[in-house]
């Protein structure tokens, strides 16, 4: 069985992340998302929040393929405990492929047996990233085009109690 590991903050859950899921899907048998507890960022969402987000939003993708788990460890320590053979990345500009390039040449030095692959972002969801859905939305911007339904009404919810 071929699995993959597609790790990420998830703060929020973007259609950016849910494409690079479909496809990541495509890739393997399995999809493990990994859902971290960064300790260099400040997330908007508790883990549990988080991990409900994408457990939610994944629902239906590839058949029951994949996998919702949080991990707070090195990615490749992580993947190995995983069983995984690649680790799956989006890329969305040149900015992105610099730093995931580096990240994957580290990895690599930490466990050469789990391989990177790097999958383009669709062109119509390349600009978006979490932490600027949640600066938009913490000005009152209009957030729709970047995420859920259900994820705007959350991240609504949160800039609303964090303001009060």
């Amino acid at each position: 069985m071929r699995i993959g590991v597609y790790p990420g903050t998830f703060d929020p859950i973007t259609l950016g992340h849910i494409d690079i899921i479909r496809r990541g899907a495509k890739l393997v048998d399995k999809l493990i998302i990994g859902v971290s507890t960064n300790p260099s960022k400040s997330p908007m969402f508790t883990l549990e929040e988080r991990l409900e987000q994408v457990r939610r939003e994944t629902a239906g993708i590839a058949n029951g393929t994949i996998e919702v788990v949080s991990f707070n460890a090195l990615l490749m320590d992580f993947a190995a405990s995983q069983g995984a053979s690649m680790i799956v990345r989006g890329l969305r500009a040149v900015a992105d492929f610099e730093y995931e390039y580096q990240m994957a040449g580290m990895n690599q030095q930490l466990n050469s047996e789990i391989e990177t692959v790097f999958l383009m972002a669709d062109v119509a969801l390349q600009p978006i990233a979490s932490r600027l859905v949640k600066e938009i939305a913490i000005f009152g911007g209009e957030i729709g085009k970047f995420v859920t339904p259900a994820v705007a009404a959350a991240v609504k919810t949160k800039v609303a109690a964090n303001k009060s």
